[in-house]
């Protein structure tokens, strides 16, 4: 498997992500064609090779979240919607950091219930 380069928009995404996440044991793994980070053994986000972001979020936050910019049901191929707690946000609706912090701590929120 080829390195992915240092610049692209899944690495750099990833770079801004990792320091937000909660000091607990985390790691990246790749699958389905994403690169997940689990906190724990957790899938908490994953970034997409287009630079957006693959979040898990409490089913019940989940409608609230939904009317965000950039935010849309994850699907897991065409059509097959993952269902409530599963998001997906565009990249451009990632570019400042108080956006990116919010899905972050979406995310840890529902890691910290489980």
């Amino acid at each position: 498997m080829t390195p992915r380069p240092a610049d692209s928009p899944s690495r750099e995404l990833l770079d801004r992500i990792k320091p937000l996440l909660p000091d607990q044991p985390s790691r990246e793994v790749r699958m389905f064609g994403v690169l997940a980070l689990m906190v724990d053994d957790t899938m908490a986000v994953a970034v997409h090779k287009d630079g957006s972001l693959l979040v898990r979020v409490d089913p019940a936050e989940d409608a609230n979240l939904l009317g965000n910019p950039g935010a849309t049901r994850a699907e897991m191929g065409t059509g097959r919607s993952m269902g409530a707690g599963w998001i997906r946000v565009d990249a451009p609706a990632l570019r400042s950091d108080p956006a990116l912090v919010g899905w972050i701590e979406a995310a840890t929120r529902y890691l910290a219930q489980r």
